[in-house]
C-alpha cells in the first residue's frame, strides 16, 4: 500500500511539472506571436491630418481706458468756491468747471494797476525833464559857439541833457514792465476760473467745494478732475516678449470684458511699445512684457447696459443718457489675430512631439543629416498609424491656433496621425511600435500585437 501511494504522488508531481512547463511555453508563444492574438499593443487615439484655415492668436490681459483723457489742474493756488460739475456729467468745450476764491488776485491786480499809473506819471515827469535839459543844452551850445560861456558850462549842460534822455528811456522800460505785470495779474485772476478744454465726460472728480488746491506754477499741482471722451475706448494689455514679435500694427482682435461676459467687441492694434515693462526685475520671478494698445472699434456705450436694466428708485432722478457700457478701468482679455494660413495641412497640437534622433536611429522618415551621435538631436515628429504599426515622421511646423498646428513639411494631408494618449505620444511610441486604436478589442478584428 505504501509503495502504491508513493507511485501515485510521483505521477501527480510529474503531471504538475509538465503543466507548468506547458503554461510557460504557452505564455512565451503567445507573447512572441507564435499562436493566438499576442499582446494587445499600445492603445492610441487617432485623427486625420486635414487642410484647414489656421489663425494664430496672441492672448493678453489689461484694462480699459479712454483714448483721450485730460487731467485738469489749476494754474494758481486757492480755495474752491464753486464746483458746478459732478462726476459723470457731460461738458462742452468752454464750460465752467470750477472757480477759486479771487480776492487775493483782485488785490494784486489793483496793485499792479496802481504801479502802472505811477510809472506812467514818472515817464511824463522824465519826458518834461528831458525837454528842459534839451533846451538848456541848446542855449549853452549857442553861447559856447559865440564864446560867451566857458567850455565847462557847455559840457555840464550837455551831460545833463544826456542823463535826462537816459532817465526818460528807463522810465519807458519801467512802464512796459509794469504793464506786463498788470497783464500777468489779469491772467492770474482769469485763471481762478477753470474751463473745459474739450468736450467730454467728467470721468473723475477728486475735490469738493472748500478745499484748497495748489497751482502748477509752484509744483506738480493738484489734480482736480479728469475729462474723457468715453465714446472712444481702448485697452492697454501686457504682451509677453516671446509673443510681441508676432504682433503688428493694425492686427485685428476680439475683446471680452469681465463685466460683459456675454458680449464681445471688435478691436485693432494701434500702438506697440518699444520699451519693455519689467516686473520683479533681478528675481527668479522676473517677467518682461510690452504694453500694446488695442482700440475698441465697436461703440462702447451701446448694448445691454442701459439705464432700463437698473433698479428704479424715486429718490434718484433718471437721466436721458444711459450709463456707459465700457467704463475706464474695466478688466478684460483680448485675442489678437496675428497671422492666418488658408488651406494649411494641420494636425492637433497634441499630435506633435519631440524625439532624439540619435536614440531612435534611422527608422524615422527624415531627410535631415545625422549630427554628432554623442549629442542630442531633438526634432519635431508625429506618429502616423499604418495598419497595426506606428510610423514616425519628422515634420516642420508653422503657426498654431487653440487646437491645431500647421505642418509645412512632412505630411501631405489625409494621413492618420496618433493624437493620444499623452503618455504614448510623448514617451511610449517609437518607430514600428504595434498599436491598436480606441474601440478595438483583442480577437475581434482589432489591431493587436506585441510592442516591439
Amino acid at each position: 500500500m505504501a509503495s502504491a501511494s508513493r507511485t501515485t504522488r510521483r505521477v501527480l508531481y510529474g503531471l504538475g511539472g509538465l503543466l507548468a512547463v506547458l503554461a510557460l511555453l504557452g505564455g512565451a508563444g503567445w507573447g512572441l506571436g507564435w499562436f493566438g492574438g499576442g499582446a494587445p499593443g499600445v492603445s492610441v487615439e487617432t485623427e486625420t491630418a486635414q487642410q484647414r484655415s489656421i489663425t494664430q492668436t496672441v492672448t493678453a490681459f489689461g484694462r480699459s481706458q479712454p483714448e483721450v483723457e485730460v487731467s485738469i489742474s489749476p494754474d494758481v493756488s486757492g480755495e474752491i468756491t464753486e464746483l458746478p460739475v459732478q462726476e459723470g456729467d457731460v461738458v462742452q468745450e468752454g464750460d465752467l468747471l470750477a472757480r477759486l476764491r479771487p480776492d487775493d488776485y483782485r488785490a494784486q491786480l489793483k496793485r499792479q494797476e496802481a504801479t502802472v499809473a505811477q510809472q506812467r506819471a514818472t515817464l511824463a515827469e522824465r519826458r518834461a525833464d528831458s525837454v528842459q535839459a534839451r533846451q538848456t543844452f541848446e542855449r549853452q551850445k549857442a553861447l559856447f559857439e559865440k564864446g560867451v560861456v566857458p567850455e565847462s558850462e557847455f559840457e555840464s549842460a550837455q551831460s545833463s541833457y544826456q542823463q535826462a534822455v537816459a532817465r526818460l528811456e528807463a522810465a519807458r522800460f519801467q512802464v512796459k514792465s509794469a504793464e506786463a505785470s498788470l497783464q500777468d495779474a489779469r491772467e492770474q485772476l482769469e485763471k481762478t476760473r477753470l474751463y473745459a478744454p474739450m468736450s467730454g465726460t467728467v470721468s473723475r472728480l477728486d475735490v469738493e467745494v472748500g478745499e484748497r488746491v495748489v497751482g502748477t506754477q509752484q509744483r506738480a499741482g493738484t489734480e482736480m478732475m479728469r475729462i474723457a471722451q468715453l465714446d472712444r475706448m481702448e485697452l492697454e494689455v501686457d504682451v509677453n516678449e516671446s509673443d510681441v514679435v508676432n504682433v503688428a500694427s493694425r492686427d485685428t482682435a476680439i475683446i471680452e470684458f469681465d463685466a460683459h461676459p456675454d458680449r464681445t467687441f471688435r478691436g485693432r492694434v494701434t500702438e506697440i511699445a518699444n520699451s519693455a515693462r519689467i516686473e520683479n526685475e533681478g528675481s527668479q520671478n522676473e517677467v518682461t512684457n510690452f504694453p500694446v494698445t488695442i482700440r475698441v472699434l465697436d461703440d462702447p456705450n451701446t448694448g445691454p447696459a442701459g439705464g432700463e436694466q437698473g433698479v428704479s428708485r424715486p429718490e434718484v432722478p433718471g437721466g436721458d443718457d444711459p450709463a456707459p457700457t465700457v467704463r475706464p478701468g474695466m478688466s478684460g482679455s483680448v485675442d489678437i489675430y496675428t497671422q492666418t494660413e488658408d488651406d494649411a495641412v494641420a494636425v492637433p497640437i497634441q499630435a506633435v512631439t519631440v524625439r532624439d534622433f540619435n536614440d531612435v536611429g534611422p527608422a524615422a522618415d527624415s531627410t535631415a543629416p545625422s549630427g554628432d551621435p554623442s549629442a542630442e538631436d531633438l526634432r519635431k515628429v508625429v506618429f502616423v498609424a499604418e495598419a497595426d504599426t506606428a510610423r514616425m515622421v519628422e515634420v516642420n511646423t508653422g503657426i498654431a491656433d487653440d487646437s491645431h498646428i500647421e505642418v509645412r513639411a512632412g505630411l501631405d494631408g489625409g494621413e492618420t496621425v496618433i493624437t493620444g494618449p499623452y503618455s504614448a505620444v510623448s514617451r511610449e511610441l517609437s518607430p514600428g511600435t504595434k498599436i491598436r486604436t480606441e474601440g478595438d478589442e483583442t480577437g475581434e478584428g482589432g489591431v493587436v500585437a506585441s510592442t516591439q
